[in-house]
């Protein structure tokens, strides 16, 4: 079975145009699967034969999550990764049938997800000091993900030509290579062209257009990101007491993108990722 994963994975990111993450989330959850039926079945996972990826395969392989306190969440995601998988192997003409339908899916918990109160908000975005270049950067961050609701690996995918600062949004390319238009306010507006003020500095000359930029001039990474977010939300909440579990940039928002989302600012289902509740967990 390993080269028909190999040949899944890459059909993933060929494809269906999967990014690096998603390729390596279906890799990690696939792999666990398949150990799983070979060592159910007393053989090397490079002997396993697809007709073995059965309907009993994938029960026994929810039980196990459950036996090790797995959440229905988890369940729910690496039974869908394993689903399909025998879909492909199915059009591939390597099974029959396809036993991921026969399995129902983990009933997930409903829960309300946290979000931060108007006062946190104003709070958290006035935390980055605004006399420094590098300040005025991480206030438009702040005040873009709060605005806009883009995801993470969305916002440091910008490039300078993707914002119209007169028309007032912010081209996207998303999940899928997917192209969409994302509004923004006033206030953003602002702190975006006073950023951009300061960008040719931070990029002295260095190619790329990237919208923010390092010390150095290159472009921001998500975990360079995730740190600044995680920084402004440690010093807020040593003034007025925000919750660092609410502010997770783990999630498909970081907080300042979930948090006016799901509070009384705007719809919930207009941002990516939030068809359902539980789409917008903090």
């Amino acid at each position: 079975m390993v080269e028909q994963l190999r040949a899944f994975l890459r059909f993933l990111r060929l494809n269906r145009y999967a990014s690096a993450h998603t390729v390596r989330a279906y890799d990690s959850d696939l792999s666990q699967f398949l150990d799983h039926v070979a060592a159910s079945a007393g053989v090397r996972r490079t002997a396993l034969a697809p007709s073995q990826l059965d309907r009993t395969a994938l029960r026994t392989f929810l039980a196990e999550l459950h036996r090790r306190g797995q959440s229905r969440a988890t369940a729910a995601r690496k039974l869908a990764a394993a689903r399909s998988f025998l879909r492909y192997l199915r059009r591939e003409g390597a099974i029959d049938e396809d036993p991921g339908a026969l399995v129902p899916t983990p009933k997930r918990d409903v829960r309300m997800p946290a979000h931060l109160s108007e006062r946190e908000m104003e709070a958290l975005l006035a935390a980055p000091v605004a006399d420094t270049p590098l300040g005025r950067r991480d206030r438009a961050i702040l005040e873009l993900f709060y605005a806009s609701g883009l995801r993470l690996s969305e916002l440091v995918g910008l490039d300078i030509d993707d914002v119209n600062m007169s028309a007032k949004v912010v081209r996207v390319m998303g999940k899928g290579r997917r192209e969409r238009l994302v509004p923004f306010n006033r206030s953003t507006a602002s702190a975006l062209r006073t950023y951009v003020a300061d960008r040719a500095t931070l990029v002295n000359g260095r190619k790329g257009k990237p919208m923010f930029a390092n010390y150095r001039g290159g472009r921001l990474t998500t975990r360079s990101v995730d740190r600044l977010v995680r920084k402004y939300v440690a010093a807020t909440s040593t003034r007025i007491g925000i919750s660092r579990t609410r502010c997770g940039t783990h999630s498909p928002h970081t907080c300042c993108s979930a948090a006016p989302i799901c509070g009384p600012f705007r719809n919930c289902s207009d941002t990516p990722g939030s068809g359902r509740l539980s789409g917008t967990p903090m």
